[in-house]
C-alpha cells in the first residue's frame, strides 16, 4: 500500500475481522441462558433483521476479549493507520457488539453497525457508506457476496478468504482488487468437532449382549447398528453443546481450541452438522425399532436438558451424566431385546456416577490450579472439593460391592464355568477407581476419565487384567 492511503479502510465484521459471525454468536449464547430464546427471537424477527439483532444483543452475554479475530487481518488494519490511513469498522451487526470489539481492538477510527431499525448491510451499507466516505472514497475488506454492492462503490477492494467465483464478481465490479487468503481449508476441525475420541463410550451398548453372553452374529449386529446410531446422535450433542458453551470454552485454556470457539468452523456450519447427525441417527433407529427410538429420543432430550440447563444444577448434573452412561446400556438392551439384570443396572448406576463425580473434581482441581474459584459454567466451587471427592470414592466403593454381590448370586453360576474368578474382577475395580480418584486429586487428569482411561497406560493393563479374569471364569 502507499505511504498515506487517501481513502479510508472500511472493515466488516462477520467472517472478515472476526472469525466467526455475531448473529449466530449472540443467537447461541440467549439460547444457553435462556432455553426460551429461540421463541423469543421469532417474535422479535417480526420487526425485522436488525430488531432481531438488537434483541439478541440484549439477551446475550458475548465477551468481546474472548472471541476469534484473524491476526493477519489484524496486522492489516494496523499497517494501514501505521502508513497514515484512517479506519472505520461498519458491519451489519448491532452497533453494540461493534463498539465493544472496536473498543477492545482500538485499531479503528470510527464504528457503525445495525441500529435496531436499519439493517447496515448489502446495498444500505454500500449507499450509507458513499454518503459518509463520497464516491470511490473508501477501501473496503469484505467476504461474501452480500458485499459486492458494497465494493462497486468502493475504490478498493480487499476480500478475505474469499471463494474464486466470488473472487471474479469481485474483480469484475472494482478496478483495484486485493485478495488476502488467511486460512486453509481443512476437513480435521470437522472431524475434530465429533469429537470421536468420546465414542468409545457408546461401547456400553455392547454390554447386553457381552453380559449376557449372547454372542451370535444377529444380536452382534443389532449391537453395533445401536454403537453407530448413538455415535451419530451422541455426536449431534457435542456440536449442540459446543454452540451453547462457546463463551465458557474461550475462556478455557486447553477449550478455547476447540473448534467452534476457536472459529476454524464456521457456527453455521455447527448449526447444520447438529441438524444433519440428529437426523441420520433418528433414521437408523428407526431403523433398527420403533421402542430403540423412543430410547434415543429420551436420550437426547435429556442430554439437551443436561447442555441448556442441569450442568448447572449441583448435584443434579452428576446423576443426570450417570444415567446417560446407564442409558446406553438400557438401549443396547432395547436393541437386542435382552432383558437387563439388575445387577448390571445397580452396578452400572453408582459406577458411572462415581466416574461423573470425578469428571467434576478434575474440573475444580483444574480451576483450582488456575486461580478460579468456580468451575466455568458449572455450579461448583473449589470449596466444594473435598464433598466431590467423597461422592467420586464413595460411589465407586459401592458399585465393587455389587459386583461381589453379584458374585455370590445364582446368576454366576449359570453363566461362568468358575465364577470365583471374578473376585479378581472386583479387587482390579478397586485398584482402580481408587488411583484415578487420586489421579484427579492432583490435577493430572486433563480429559473426561472415559477419554484419559483409554489413553492411560495402567488402566489399559488393568482393562486386559479385568477381561483376563472374565475369560478365565467363562471358559470350563
Amino acid at each position: 500500500m502507499s505511504l498515506k492511503p487517501r481513502e479510508i479502510l472500511v472493515v466488516d465484521l462477520d467472517g472478515t475481522l472476526l472469525r466467526s459471525d455475531m448473529l449466530l454468536e449472540s443467537f447461541w449464547s440467549a439460547f444457553g441462558r435462556d432455553w426460551r430464546s429461540p421463541f423469543l427471537s421469532v417474535a422479535a424477527l417480526t420487526g425485522g433483521r436488525a430488531s432481531l439483532k438488537r434483541h439478541l444483543a440484549a439477551a446475550s452475554a458475548v465477551e468481546a476479549a474472548t472471541l476469534p479475530y484473524d491476526p493477519k487481518v489484524i496486522a492489516f488494519v494496523q499497517e494501514w493507520r501505521a502508513s497514515g490511513g484512517k479506519t472505520a469498522l461498519v458491519t451489519a451487526s448491532d452497533r453494540d457488539f461493534a463498539a465493544a470489539i472496536a473498543a477492545h481492538l482500538g485499531i479503528f477510527d470510527e464504528v457503525h453497525g445495525s441500529d435496531g431499525k436499519v439493517n447496515l448491510k448489502g446495498k444500505r451499507k454500500g449507499q450509507f457508506l458513499e454518503e459518509r466516505f463520497g464516491s470511490k472514497g473508501f477501501a473496503y475488506m469484505g467476504d461474501a457476496k452480500a458485499d459486492l454492492p458494497v465494493w462497486e462503490r468502493a475504490a478498493r477492494a480487499i476480500t478475505v478468504n474469499a471463494p474464486d467465483a466470488l473472487r471474479r464478481e469481485v474483480e469484475r465490479v472494482c478496478d483495484r482488487v486485493e485478495h488476502l487468503v488467511t486460512d486453509t481449508k481443512s476437513v480435521k476441525p470437522y472431524i475434530k468437532a465429533l469429537r470421536p475420541h468420546q465414542w468409545l463410550k457408546n461401547a456400553l451398548v455392547f454390554l447386553p449382549m457381552l453380559t449376557a453372553h449372547h454372542l451370535d452374529s444377529q444380536t452382534f449386529l443389532l449391537s453395533l447398528l445401536a454403537f453407530v446410531c448413538f455415535c451419530l446422535v451422541a455426536s449431534s450433542v457435542y456440536v449442540l453443546n459446543d454452540l451453547l458453551d462457546l463463551a465458557a470454552d474461550r475462556a478455557h485454556p486447553r477449550k478455547r481450541l476447540r473448534p467452534f470457539a476457536s472459529g476454524s468452523i464456521p457456527i453455521a456450519h455447527g448449526t447444520w452438522m447438529a441438524a444433519g447427525l440428529l437426523i441420520l441417527g433418528a433414521l437408523l433407529a428407526i431403523s433398527i425399532s420403533p421402542s430403540f427410538l423412543l430410547t434415543m429420543v429420551a436420550y437426547y432430550l435429556m442430554t439437551t436438558a443436561y447442555s441448556l440447563h442441569l450442568k448447572r444444577r449441583i448435584v443434579i448434573d452428576i446423576c443426570v451424566l450417570a444415567g446417560l452412561y446407564t442409558a446406553r446400556i438400557v438401549a443396547g438392551g432395547v436393541a437386542t431385546g435382552i432383558p437387563l439384570s439388575v445387577w448390571l443396572l445397580a452396578f452400572s448406576v453408582f459406577f458411572f456416577l462415581s466416574l461423573a463425580a470425578v469428571k467434576r473434581q478434575a474440573e475444580l482441581t483444574d480451576s483450582a490450579g488456575r486461580g478460579n474459584l468456580k468451575a466455568s459454567g458449572r455450579g461448583y466451587d473449589v470449596d466444594d472439593l473435598p464433598i466431590i471427592s467423597m461422592i467420586a470414592i464413595g460411589a465407586g466403593y459401592v458399585s465393587v460391592l455389587v459386583m461381589t454381590l453379584y458374585v455370590n448370586s445364582p446368576a454366576v453360576v449359570e453363566l461362568y464355568a468358575h465364577p470365583q474368578a471374578l473376585w479378581g474382577v472386583c479387587a482390579v475395580l478397586l485398584y482402580w477407581i481408587t488411583r484415578t480418584v487420586m489421579v484427579a486429586h492432583r490435577g493430572q487428569m486433563l480429559d473426561d476419565p472415559v477419554v484419559y482411561a483409554a489413553k492411560d497406560r495402567t488402566s489399559q493393563i488393568c482393562l486386559l487384567i479385568i477381561l483376563g479374569f472374565v475369560l478365565g471364569g467363562a471358559l470350563a
